[in-house]
Parts: structure tokens; sequence; C-alpha cells
């Protein structure tokens, strides 16, 4: 009982504090930085409308739900590739580790590389000859375990870089999540067919200021005296920039569960400091052949109720094969409806081992 007692109160404090974390001004749109880490892990989710906080069990876990790594039961690689828009992509890599007795460990690095772009001037409209990139990136390490055969907790600590020619900023965050597993609306009776209840927040941290060398310009100190006052050295000095914090909260639901067959129902809220708040939904049908594969069809609708949102409906699919000795490779991939953006896949591969 004093353990019960314990997570409920711990959830309370999740929950409070992330409202509280996320208590800015509403539609603070561009206000933020680093606003890649917005852009979602691993097609299955994707695919599902990002209604995925209470359904993460994977190495896309460490994203979602930090305490969803706990239910890994075997190492898992990921690759993850997603093509974006004006010849930006999003790639990301990680590794999960189960350490028995202990919990699981997973590592993880998730960049946005924005190309090249030809450096143009006032006096030189049609550019320079020069050109310049542009990148983001975050490391980050993630620590999960059941503190019962109910509930999860995890943690992740994140060093958040971008880059922008010679511009560079650099922030650290901190993710935390919990996952309850209960026998409501289980159709078997047992608690892992039961609704399972998610929380998290994401991107809890310093702010992010940008220095480098393009901020040095020369300045006239005293324009109406004679003298070399122009060749003084100055810089701007910029301001900090807050990453963009998020808290959602979510739960799925198995209407459909047989030896060969499981559809999942799920739905996530969530609270940006960036933007109004939001609801995605998402469904997954799985289909189950023993010793052989499994095979995924899954849709959603991202960012229902959200102020202007350009984000739609969501589909895709996945195929996992099991291999010797209970290996098992998988294949994921998503389809994304932006708008007036067009649309945009997201291809993902994983091997546990």
């Amino acid at each position: 009982m004093k353990i019960k007692a314990f997570i409920a109160v711990l959830m309370i404090q999740l929950v409070c504090a992330g409202f509280a974390f996320s208590q800015n001004r509403p539609y603070r749109v561009g206000t933020t930085c680093a606003n890649f880490l917005e852009m979602g892990i691993g097609s299955a989710a994707n695919a599902m409308g990002e209604a995925y906080v209470a359904m993460a069990t994977d190495l896309s876990s460490v994203y979602w739900n930090p305490a969803g790594l706990s239910y890994l039961e075997k190492n898992e690689v990921q690759f993850t590739y997603q093509p974006w828009l004006a010849d930006i992509y999003v790639g990301s890599i990680g590794v999960g580790m189960v350490i028995p007795r202990i919990g699981n460990l997973a590592f993880g690095i998730t960049s946005m590389n924005y190309g090249r772009t030809d450096v143009t001037t006032l006096t030189m409209q049609e550019g320079t000859g020069e050109t310049y990139s542009s990148m983001e990136y975050a490391a980050s390490f993630t620590f999960s375990r059941k503190l019962a055969q109910w509930f999860a907790f995890g943690a992740s600590g994140k060093y958040i870089a971008s880059q922008i020619w010679h511009l560079n900023a650099s922030a650290m965050a901190l993710d935390l999540g919990v996952t309850v597993n209960t026998k409501f609306f289980s159709f078997t009776g047992a608690r892992k067919d039961g609704m399972t209840f998610g929380m998290s927040i994401s991107n809890y941290g310093t702010k992010m200021r940008y220095n480098g060398m393009d901020l040095l310009r020369p300045i006239d100190i005293y324009p109406d005296r004679a003298g070399n006052y122009k060749d003084v050295r100055g810089k701007f000095d910029l301001q900090g920039w807050e990453l963009p914090l998020l808290f959602r909260m979510g739960a799925a639901v198995h209407p459909l569960v047989t030896n060969t067959q499981r559809l999942t129902v799920a739905m996530d809220a969530l609270h940006p400091n960036n933007n109004s708040e939001y609801i995605n939904l998402g469904a997954q049908y799985q289909l189950i052949f023993p010793g052989t594969c499994q095979v995924f069809l899954r849709g959603g609708y991202n960012s229902l109720f959200m102020n202007k949102s350009e984000f739609g409906f969501t589909a895709g699919g996945g195929i996992y094969w099991t291999l010797l000795h209970n290996k098992m490779i998988k294949f994921d991939y998503a389809f994304q409806d932006i708008g007036v953006l067009g649309n945009t896949s997201t291809l993902t591969v994983g091997l546990t081992f």
C-alpha cells in the first residue's frame, strides 16, 4: 500500500509539474528554438498520428515516453530516416540494452540537416559564390525501470546543439515519463490487455543562446567625429531562447485481442509552451503469424483542435520478421499529410538481438 501511495503521489506531482512548467502565454508560435525536438521519431508513432505516449514499448519510446523503454525484452538497434521540406531531412539512430535486475538503458542521437544555402548580401543579392550549412542534433541517455509489474518510470538526459554557419548554441534538457498498466476494459482479464496510461514531460532544460564570429560587426561609436572610430569592434548580444517544452498525457485500449489479432486505439492530449493544446488520435491493427512474422496496419489524425494546424491524417504499416535465435528485424513506414506543405514519409528499420 505504501508503494501504491507513493506512486499515486508521484503521478499527481508529474501532472502538476507538467502544467506548471507549461504555463506560458498561449499561441507563442515562433518563440522557441531547436524545434526539431518536436518532430516525432519512429514510423509506428508517426503513422498513428503521434498518439503514442501510452503505446511506446520499443526503442522509439526514448522520444515519446522514457518509461516505455522498460518494456524492452531484448537489446535493440533502430534507425529512422525522414525527408522533410526543401531538402531538409531528419535522421536518428539509437541502441537499447536490457540489464537484468537493474533496468534498461538507451543511447540515441537525432539530427536535422538543413543542407547548404547560398550566401547573399544587400549588395550581392544573387549570391556571393559562398554557401553555408545548418544543422541541429540532440544526444540522449535514457534509463527506465519497472518499479512494479504495472508501473514503469523513465528519465532521459539530453545535450542539444545547433549550428548556423559560424553561429552555435547548446542546451541541456531532461525528459520524464511514467506508464501505468491497468485491468480496465481488459476483455481477457489480463493486465497487459487492459487500458494503459502514459504521461511524459519533454525538453525541460536550459535556454539556448547563439554565439560566434558572425555576430562581430565594426561600430562607429562617434559618427560625427573624425578618426577611425568606425573600426571599433562590436558584437551583438543575443538573448536566450527556450526549448519547446511539451507535456503529453494519453491512454490506449485494446478492443480486440486474440491469439492472432490485436487492435489498439490510442489518444494523446498535449500541452506545448509554444502553441495551443491539441489532441492526437491513432489506431493499430496487428496480425500475428506465430513463429514467422507480425504485420501492422496503422492510421491516425495529428494535431486535432490545434490553432491553425497544417497537420492531418496519417497512415502506415510495418512488418516484423522473426529470425534465427529469436532475433527480429523490423520495417515500419509512415505517411503524413501536412496541408499546404504537401506530405512526408518516414522509414524506420530496427533489429532486436
